[in-house]
């Protein structure tokens, strides 16, 4: 009797053990997953956003929908990554808004140097109107933006010399990302643009491939370029955002209330992702300072003088007519000035490009 008895409890055992994992496996089922690609480090803030997303999303959705994401590469570059998406092979992932314009030539005005007035006039864009076309002109493409993420203002930094006035970039090579509208910045600020992969930077900058490259405070320092880099001008000269895209083959597919979860998890990872980035921001800028970079603040304005034709040329363009409505949004009361801006660290504020610019 012992014997039959411990055989009916294993049997018990067994098929509650059988059960739970075809409850399991129902439940997955009925969950909708969403495969998230990008090439951020997972200690970028950009990478925590989308992160608090798909929690969100699996809270909202009551565990019906989740993300699952793809870190530092590992499904492709940022194009690779697109071009996925614009097959439905992937559902989402994180680009810049630079890369983006050789699909949707209106990002090409993120790249513009000197665009925005300040941080405020910036965010005021992205909120508005021309934000939320710009977010829905990649659906011609097959892809659809869900929102903006804070990546900061692109600055200098080199490894020989300090860049204090556009003069000091003549002769220097600097690394750019793939944007003829970077390259032809960089160029117009006076620098050699020299288009290289991300990944082989830090080697480029440390073999003297490049004198320099730019990016944000975080990015800098993420990457460890300080390390060869000392020297960083905070000349603040594009502010290109971070775009959250999904494919619209899979947004289609989503009934209106998942869209609806999906969206908001996004609005809210949107908002915790500024406000981190105002903090890995004044945290990187001490941190590479304590490692012995030395930190620029220079007179943006000669900055500004080096590319006035460079706006003049986008005159009688859909590039120019973008550029001068950006202009023409008139300014709100200021916020708190953002790390290392010029209005937080002393350094003379940006003044406005002329409209017919």
């Amino acid at each position: 009797m012992k014997a039959i008895t411990i055989n009916n409890i294993g049997r018990c055992l067994l098929v509650c053990i059988v059960a739970l994992a075809v409850a399991a496996c129902d439940k997955h089922a009925d969950q909708r997953a969403l495969k998230l690609a990008h090439s951020l480090d997972i200690n970028h803030p950009v990478h925590k956003a989308m992160a608090h997303m798909a929690t969100r999303l699996e809270q909202l959705s009551g565990g019906t929908m989740r993300v699952d994401i793809y870190p530092s590469g590992q499904l492709g570059s940022e194009r690779e990554l697109i071009e996925l998406l614009q097959i439905g092979s992937l559902a989402m992932t994180k680009v810049s808004a630079s890369p983006l314009e050789g699909f949707v030539p209106e990002m090409k005005v993120f790249s513009i140097p000197y665009v925005f007035r300040d941080q405020q006039h910036f965010w005021q864009v992205l909120n508005g109107d021309i934000g939320r076309q710009l977010l829905l002109a990649p659906e011609r493409v097959r892809l659809r933006g869900l929102g903006y993420y804070d990546a900061g203002s692109r600055s200098f930094y080199t490894t020989e010399k300090p860049i204090r006035t556009p003069s000091d970039l003549d002769g220097l090579k600097i690394r750019v990302m793939k944007s003829q509208t970077a390259v032809a910045t960089v160029e117009n600020l006076g620098g050699a643009a020299t288009p290289i992969a991300w990944g082989e930077l830090y080697t480029a900058l440390q073999q003297g491939v490049v004198d320099g490259a730019e990016n944000n405070p975080p990015t800098f320092y993420l990457s460890k370029h300080f390390e060869v880099a000392k020297f960083y001008t905070l000349d603040e000269h594009t502010s290109i955002p971070d775009l959250l895209l999904i494919s619209r083959h899979i947004w289609q597919s989503l009934d209106s209330q998942q869209q609806q979860w999906l969206q908001t998890a996004v609005d809210e990872s949107v908002e915790f992702q500024r406000a981190l980035w105002q903090k890995d921001t004044q945290k990187a800028l001490k941190a590479v300072a304590d490692a012995g970079v030395e930190i620029i603040y220079p007179d943006k304005s000669l900055y500004r003088e080096k590319v006035v034709a460079m706006h003049e040329s986008y005159q009688g363009t859909t590039t120019g007519a973008l550029l001068k409505k950006i202009a023409a949004l008139p300014s709100t009361t200021p916020a708190d000035p953002a790390p290392g801006s010029s209005e937080s660290n002393g350094a003379q504020s940006s003044a406005a490009l002329p409209e017919s610019m």
